[in-house]
């Protein structure tokens, strides 16, 4: 039996079509903090017409607000381990 545990821990009900477009594997690939949580629903966009999709909103619970790019991260968590200078 498949299913979406993130779906079904936010009491939604999950069905294969919402896979396809769901963005959740591409945020996880690009960011495994642990201190990130998403919370997700299930919204069909502007229409009827158009199919239901996935809908993620990130929190951060380190530093207490809400991620808008959930790829990239609240921007405090983890610094850049390199810093750039130019020499001339």
């Amino acid at each position: 039996m498949e299913e979406c545990r993130l779906l079904k821990a936010h009491g939604q009900s999950w069905t294969r079509d919402l896979c396809k477009t769901c963005p959740v594997p591409e945020i996880a690939r690009a960011n495994s903090c642990k201190n990130m949580k998403l919370r997700v629903s299930i919204a069909r966009p502007l229409t009827a017409i158009f199919q239901r999709r996935v809908q993620v909103k990130a929190y951060c619970e380190k530093t207490k607000r809400d991620v808008p790019e959930p790829q990239i991260g609240c921007g405090e968590c983890h610094a850049l381990p390199f810093t750039f200078e130019v020499k001339e």
